[in-house]
Order: structure tokens, then sequence, then C-alpha cells
């Protein structure tokens, strides 16, 4: 059976919400806010190409209930996912959370499937992607021309929402990378005792990849509630810390020339201990976006948008100084909400040959007079200091 360009966007939508609040329960956050947005992107994009169907109202809301939800998970807000309302309409998946008190299986803690990123989509970042490149990349395709071996152990520092977890992903579909993704978070509250273990097991299933010939990418966000300093561990956490050091070392061994590599992210580069931040060979500052970089992100994010002709994205660019590229995702999704709710707040939506009016300017400056960047200065200054002192290029 062929299935209609509308329902392939409906079950494309669904998947990817399906998927975001399932790593969203886990405490995945950067996987699940990739996906949401994914969700969010495919919903309207259903909207605009059919605005007589009957389930627009619905879809306009689950988007908008996506976008709240991408603020919570940003901004770190302990909120339980099924608060959005986050059941696609066309299927009803059981949103209960695993309880606190209940133990996590390996296979619902670590997300095998590898998300379909291109370096475009990667904007900005060129320091960072040129780094990415000659760790990863490269190595990879001629390993060869690298006598002295290459790094294999990668870290990701910097404010959230500037791309991150996109890197991550962009590089395992550059080299077809088995990709592993796990929540540092998870592995210390939801692993309890079977920690080691699926530690283990994790750094087991990357070794068979690269056994048949595929290279393997262990991705860890916010590694710093793995590696960080706790004043008090109890006995298993130690043991999980331990583990994770072991098969570090085993992978970043001297002398060996396997394609496993290890991709830490974190907000707080500060909070981690030196033994595990010296196995980190490279370590990547993920910055803000500069103006050029906002710029690319507005044309980005608005290439599928009708815009009004006074819309001046140099202008937008200039005014969104210090905003993540999350943050300007946001924003446009926000404007285009906006336009799409009053097109049915009008009624006109009934109407099969009506379209929503295009966005204006105003649209955008009235989203961006009602937000706030997520990154304080105070913020900024950090990671500058740390940078200075640890960075490794």
């Amino acid at each position: 059976m062929v299935m209609s360009a509308s329902q392939e966007l409906e079950k494309a939508a669904t998947n990817y919400a399906l998927e975001a609040v399932r790593l969203d329960k886990q405490g995945s956050r950067g996987m699940a806010i990739t996906l949401y947005q994914k969700a969010i992107e495919s919903l309207l994009k259903l909207v605009q190409l059919y605005p007589e169907y009957n389930l627009n109202k619905v879809y306009i809301q689950r988007a908008m209930a996506y976008q709240e939800r991408i603020k919570i998970l940003q901004g770190g807000l302990p909120i339980q996912p099924e608060e959005i309302g986050e059941r696609p309409p066309s299927q009803t998946p059981d949103a209960t959370p695993p309880s606190d008190g209940k133990k996590a299986s390996y296979d619902e803690l670590v997300t095998k499937e590898k998300p379909d990123v291109k370096w475009a989509e990667v904007v900005g970042l060129e320091t960072a992607k040129k780094a990415i490149k000659e760790a990863i990349v490269y190595p990879v395709q001629r390993p060869d021309l690298f006598p002295l071996g290459w790094p294999r152990g990668i870290l990701l520092y910097g404010p959230p929402g500037c791309g991150k977890t996109l890197i991550a992903a962009a590089v395992a579909t550059e080299i077809d990378a088995a990709f592993m993704s796990v929540d540092a978070a998870s592995i210390m509250s939801k692993w309890l005792g079977e920690g080691e273990r699926n530690v283990a097991k994790l750094f087991d299933t990357a070794r068979k990849n690269v056994d048949n010939g595929k290279p393997a990418i262990i991705f860890v966000d916010e590694l710093d509630s793995l590696m960080g300093r706790h004043s008090s561990e109890v006995g298993g956490e130690v043991r999980v810390r331990n583990q994770f050091l072991k098969e570090m070392d085993g992978v970043l061994e001297k002398g060996k020339k396997i394609h496993i590599y290890v991709i830490g992210a974190t907000n707080r580069p500060w909070d981690l201990d030196w033994p595990f931040i010296r196995r980190f060979q490279k370590r990547i500052l993920v910055p803000l976006p500069d103006y050029h970089a906002r710029l690319q992100m507005f044309k980005l994010y608005t290439s599928n948008l009708e815009l009004a002709s006074d819309v001046d994205l140099n202008e937008l660019g200039r005014l969104s100084g210090g905003f993540s590229g999350s943050d300007i995702r946001d924003v446009c999704q926000s404007a285009h909400l906006k336009v799409i709710g009053e097109f049915f707040e009008s009624g006109q939506a009934n109407n099969k040959k009506a379209k929503p009016r295009a966005l204006s300017m105003k649209d955008f400056l009235q989203i961006l007079e009602d937000r706030k960047p997520s990154v304080s200065v105070e913020m900024l200054t950090s990671y500058t200091k740390w940078a200075e002192a640890f960075k490794a290029l």
C-alpha cells in the first residue's frame, strides 16, 4: 500500500514524537529536544500543505505543546513529559514515566538509532567542526595517514542549545558509524545495581560493530552527571564511574588504532574531575553563534516559510545577539505558530483555497521582545575561563 504525502508526514511526526517522549522520560534531554523539533517541523509542514485537514487544530496544539516542552528541557525544570499532552493524534502510547525506584533496562536507556543529521544542518561552529573532522572523519577515511594514531575521546562543552548533540549526530552520519547515545544522569540514577554490567555492554557493543567493519560512536550526554565531582557517593556510583573509566582506558590504549569514539557533551565542564578530563584528548568549545551564524540560522529555519517583503533577516540576526541556535529556532517556530493560530482562529481554515498570511517583521519582533537569551553573561564568562585552562583542539 502506497502512503499519501499527508500520511507520510503524519507518520513521521508520530514517530518523532513517540521517540522524543521516550527519550524525555529516560532523561536524554539533548536527543529529546532534537526529536521534538523534528516532530514540530513535520506537523507544521502538514498544516501548511493541507490547510483544510480536520485535525490541523490538534496538530497545532501538539506543536505548541512540544515547543513548550523544549523550553522546559532547556531550562532544566523537573516537569514530567506527560504534562505536555504528548500523545500524537494517531496513536496513544503509554506516557507514564519510569518510577524512580524502578530499574531501567539497557535497551531503554541506550538509543541506537542514528539521527539523520547532515553537516549542512550544523550552521556555524566552523572551529568545532574542523576539530571533529580532524579527530574522527579523516582517520576513518584514510587511517594509513595517521601513524601516530588519532584521538578517540572527544569532549564537547558549551552553553545549552548550541549544537553539541547535533555535531555528534552529524559526524555519525558522515562516517556511517554505529551510534549509541546514553544520558549520563540516567546511567547513574536508573541502572542502579546494573550499571557496571551495562557500561561494559555498551562498550562491548561498540567493539562488535568495529569487528564487523563499522566505526562506532558512543555519545554520552550530560557527562558531568557521570564524571563530575561528588562530595558523597554510594558504592554503586563509584563502581559505575570506575567501570566507565576502565572501558575508556581500553579504547584509548596506546598502540590501538580502532575506530571507537567516545564523545561526551556537557554544559558544566568545570564540574568534571581532572582524571576524566585528561582522557578526552580533544576538548572543544561549542559556543553561542556569532552574527554570521545567526543570520544563516534564520535563513535555514525560515527557508520553508512564507515571509513578507518587510522581513529583514540581517536585522533579526543583529537583534538576536546572545541567543543560542535552539533559541533562534524557537523564535522562528513561535512566529510561525502565531500566524497559523491566527489563521485557524479566524475560521479561514474551512476554506480549502485560503492560506495563512505571510510572516511579517512585526511577528518576529514581538517574539523577540517576549524572549530572553537562555544563556547568561555569567555562564559565558565561566566557559571562557574554562576554555583558557583546558581547551585542546
